[in-house]
């Protein structure tokens, strides 16, 4: 058996997130560190913020991070077995590393709050996400190039997650629907991430890198840039830097894992699509959610059952 874990990305966060792990000793790092950075307790945070607050880019990035290492500090509290595949979604990558091993919690924290600081900084502010179901990629591109958008994520199914100027995005998905499209629509994300209108915020992202050098990762840490694992972390983490102003081929992550024997997967949260998009790619693999169970006691029996 092969277990691969799959750190998500942002847009799914809502104010039960961490039900999970509340509570939870072999969770009280990640999450003390995501309080130090939202300036108070992480629960109550989700409890009183706003809804635009709670979606805002970087708390959104901070509270998926904490999610992500919280679920797999209390799944394997004595560590996960070193054949174990780990790739993220987005900011999922970031939470990917210190699953991996490669980051402490606070550093890998430390640095979603870098990441998605530099993001504020270079974006727009009218910028954001929407998603387009069904369509060919040429169809997609055509309609990116009218807008003035950017593919931002391809996903399996013909689903892809688009960047742009928010009203350029909700009126492409207009037209997407318009032309066929299955499903369209924008998405509760205020930056146009992994698309070129973010291509200030990689050299600050590189820069804040450097100063948390990553030790080599304990499990098999898979980047969604190039599909490879990381071996020497100082190399690959320019590839994670880049990756914020650049195109992310999710679909080919998942055929990797595949590839490399995944044969049960587990998507740490929070939400579950992630696992809904493995399903199909790794038909024969067993995939859950983490938010598929009631509690962590019962995904660690099915996880390594």
């Amino acid at each position: 058996m092969t277990i691969a874990l799959l750190c998500s990305g942002q847009g799914r966060q809502t104010r039960g997130m961490l039900a999970l792990v509340a509570g939870l000793a072999t969770s009280r790092a990640p999450l003390q560190a995501a309080s130090a950075l939202l300036g108070g307790d992480v629960g109550d945070f989700l409890s009183r913020a706003s809804d635009d607050d709670l979606h805002a880019d970087r708390t959104g990035q901070i509270l998926c991070v904490a999610r992500a290492l919280a679920t797999a500090a209390a799944l394997f509290p004595d560590g996960a077995p070193s054949d174990t595949l780990v790739a993220g979604y987005s900011i999922g990558e970031v939470a990917a590393w210190g699953v991996a091993g490669a980051w402490s919690p606070a550093d890998t924290l430390a640095l979603a709050d870098a990441r998605a600081r530099a993001m504020d900084a270079a974006s727009g502010p009218d910028d954001g996400l929407g998603y387009v179901r069904g369509l060919p990629r040429a169809a997609v591109d055509t309609l990116t190039a009218r807008f003035g958008c950017a593919v931002a994520i391809i996903n399996p199914d013909r689903l892809f997650v688009l960047g742009g100027p928010r009203q350029a995005i909700a009126s492409l998905c207009e037209a997407a629907l318009a032309e066929g499209a299955a499903h369209a629509a924008p998405m509760p994300v205020r930056v146009a991430s992994h698309t070129p209108r973010l291509a200030a915020a990689v050299a600050p992202f590189e820069q804040a890198l450097a100063t948390f050098p990553a030790r080599r990762p304990t499990l098999r840490l898979m980047t969604a840039t190039d599909q490879r694992l990381v071996l020497d972390p100082a190399k690959a983490s320019a590839g994670l830097a880049a990756q914020v102003a650049n195109t992310i081929d999710w679909a080919a992550v998942l055929e990797a894992l595949a590839e490399r024997g995944a044969t049960r997967v587990l998507e740490l949260g929070p939400g579950s699509a992630l696992a809904d998009m493995a399903r199909p790619v790794l038909p024969k693999a067993a995939v859950r959610a983490a938010d598929d169970f009631h509690t962590l006691a019962g995904a660690r029996a099915w996880l390594l059952g």
